[in-house]
């Protein structure tokens, strides 16, 4: 089998910072998204993975490289435009030269892993697999109804959602799919819909399997999400020091300090991970909290929150809360007068001040 990785998108529900950086290099716990769903696939036992990449593609092959560093081999994939998934996956056609293939979106977040489900699929052979998840709103997601343990519907975000069994971003599929993506018209917003490829193979007789995930799953295309699956991974965590940790600072439960950090006069509150070369001075950090390598922090408390590399938080007299903050940013107090506020705002920002 193969994997085939989309990292395609524009992100628009994260931007500013997507403005200029891809959404699947957004870090969780200081580790790309995007890597967390390599690293799925090869502990599946699948070493040859295609990304299918846009817009970001350059940003994408400098950070992934060619997977060596995980064991696997990485091919890159350009997409025209988004398309849609299954225009994603025509577009892989030659590729996928008619093999199997596991479909991992870029951003998603799957606790449990795939080893599970692809293992499942090369046992029982069907045409194809798809991950559900039980969730609250389904109205939001691509909905899947159920007889027994086959796939009879699918809907894209449905009005009146008749079962509460939302698509994962996974999905397994052996070659038929692609006769199936070249029988569906695109949709209403103009993209080839994975869920219409998906039902032609349900109503024209092949087999489609679902497997329902217990664990937890995250789409990190917003920030409560990613914030959420930074929350999930850094409870994780096991303490480890190997920067430097000074006499006067505390440092309390899930606490990882790379090795270059240093932690002055400032307490860690876990589960809470510091990356290599950040400074910690006079600060509060956590929990719930991933600071990036190279970040300075100074005279300042985070809680809940992400900064990304070689950012700076400088003597902020209010604690930062529930917050992604991008690379090469610089927030601090500023001693001109007279005292006012002063603002460079990306599109779509959001600001709050009390």
């Amino acid at each position: 089998m193969k994997g085939l990785i989309l990292s395609g998108g524009k992100g628009t529900r994260l931007r500013p910072i997507t403005y200029t950086s891809a959404k699947q290099l957004i870090p969780v716990a200081n580790t790309p998204v995007l890597f967390y769903g390599i690293k799925a696939l090869r502990d599946s036992g699948i070493k040859d993975i295609g990304i299918v990449v846009g817009d970001t593609k350059d940003e994408i092959k400098a950070a992934v490289g060619d997977g060596s560093r995980w064991g696997v081999k990485i091919t890159y994939i350009e997409q025209e435009a988004p398309l849609g998934l299954a225009h994603a996956v025509l577009t892989a056609e030659s590729y996928l030269d008619g093999d199997s293939f596991v479909m991992y979106l870029g951003d998603n977040l799957i606790k449990s892993g795939i080893s599970q489900l692809v293992n499942e699929f090369q046992e029982k052979k069907p045409h194809s697999m798809i991950l559900l998840a039980r969730v609250p709103n389904p109205n939001q997601f691509g909905v899947a109804e159920l007889q027994g343990d086959k796939v009879v519907r699918l809907v894209e975000k449905p009005k009146k959602p008749k079962s509460d069994l939302a698509l994962v971003g996974v999905y397994l599929f052996d070659s038929n799919i692609m006769k199936a993506a070249k029988s569906i018209k695109p949709s209403a917003r103009g993209e080839l819909e994975i869920t219409d490829a998906i039902q032609w193979l349900v109503d024209n007789g092949y087999e489609v399997r679902p497997h329902i995930v217990t664990g937890w799953w995250k789409d990190t295309g917003k920030l409560e999400d990613i914030l959420e699956a930074n929350r999930m991974i850094l409870d994780e965590l096991e303490m480890r020091i190997d920067g430097k940790v000074d006499a006067e600072s505390e440092v309390h439960f899930k606490v990882v300090v790379e090795k270059g950090a240093r932690i002055q006069n400032s307490t860690l509150r876990g589960p809470a991970i510091i990356g290599e070369d950040a400074q910690i001075i006079d600060s509060f950090i956590g929990p719930f909290t991933s600071i990036a390598k190279g970040c300075r922090i100074i005279g300042s408390e985070i809680e809940h929150s992400i900064v990304l590399e070689s950012s700076s938080v400088v003597n902020i007299k209010t604690r930062i809360v529930d917050s992604l903050i991008g690379r090469n940013v610089e927030v601090s107090d500023s001693p001109l007068k007279p005292k006012a506020f002063r603002f460079i705002l990306g599109d779509n920002s959001k600001v709050g001040i009390f």
